[in-house]
């Protein structure tokens, strides 16, 4: 355990940041999750509405650092990939 003040708060700090973090990880996750399943199930208006939400919760995510901005360029280009891949 730290003994200076300045370190106990970056562990307090450094832990609610990283809770945060996996939050918003956890929500993009199950919004692309959505988009996938409606593409599975050949549901072209179910994978467009979800790919505008999944879309957008990834695009806060990179605004606010949680993933890099390519990173987050990448899964919504194959996200949209995949939807624009349904007959």
């Amino acid at each position: 355990m730290a003994n200076i003040k300045s370190a106990k708060k970056r562990i307090l700090v450094n832990e609610t940041k990283a809770a945060r973090n996996k939050a918003i990880r956890s929500k993009v996750r199950t919004m692309i999750k959505k988009v996938e399943a409606a593409v599975a199930a050949g549901d072209k208006a179910a994978a467009q509405a979800a790919l505008l939400e999944a879309t957008s919760e990834i695009d806060k995510a990179a605004t606010k650092g949680v993933y890099h901005k390519n990173n987050a360029s990448r899964k919504v280009s194959r996200l949209s990939k995949a939807v624009n891949s349904i007959a």
